[in-house]
């Protein structure tokens, strides 16, 4: 496992943009997978996969991971590698075949418009549809080198915007109301913050 920590500092210490990234997916991810009553065993690989999901990015050229303006299509196809990149570099280490599917489908979309195989539905594995809300709201509340980053209200309403194409519309819900439930959105930031 130490190896494996270590390439998630690794991407966070090649980006940063991505400081605290992984960590702030992790407990995004886990809130929801409370919300759905995920087991313990579920969990756990829902944990381990999300603080790995974005280890495919040590492949990408940093002018690339790094570029402040838009990307061309010859950059979003080296970009669009992360998944499966991520997925051989944790098989050839030895992760838990678990996590896997995880780290290659996050960037899949509910529609099947998404990457690296374009999955749609319930074909997309649960854990990796948990992981891509996590992970794009995350995206979208953190700063990044080509914009500012948004209020979670915003964020939230771009995740509702987008449920039934990019996101599962149901998951969409669960996420939504891990947030709002009791103040969880502050705990659950204050939680990944610390991490």
């Amino acid at each position: 496992m130490g190896s494996l920590a270590a390439l998630s500092a690794a991407i966070e210490a090649r980006d940063p943009y991505a400081r605290g990234h992984s960590s702030r997916v992790t407990v995004f991810a886990q809130a929801m997978a409370r919300r759905l009553r995920l087991d313990k065993e579920r969990l756990a690989v829902l944990r381990l996969g999300a603080l790995l999901h974005d280890v495919g990015k040590l492949v990408v050229p940093s002018g690339v991971l790094l570029k402040c303006g838009p990307l061309t299509e010859e950059e979003l196809r080296l970009m669009r590698r992360h998944p499966a990149a991520g997925a051989r570099m944790l098989r050839t280490l030895g992760a838990p075949e678990t996590i896997l599917p995880l780290v290659l489908h996050h960037h899949e979309r509910w529609d099947g418009d998404g990457y690296p195989t374009g999955r749609c539905g319930d074909d997309i594995p649960l854990e990796a549809r948990v992981l891509c809300i996590a992970d794009s709201f995350d995206a979208m509340t953190s700063t990044r080198p080509y914009r500012a980053s948004w209020t979670p209200d915003k964020a939230l309403e771009e995740l509702e915007r987008c449920a039934g194409t990019q996101f599962d519309p149901e998951l969409v819900g669960a996420f939504a109301s891990a947030w709002s439930e009791a103040g969880l959105g502050v705990l659950v930031w204050q939680e990944a913050e610390a991490s």
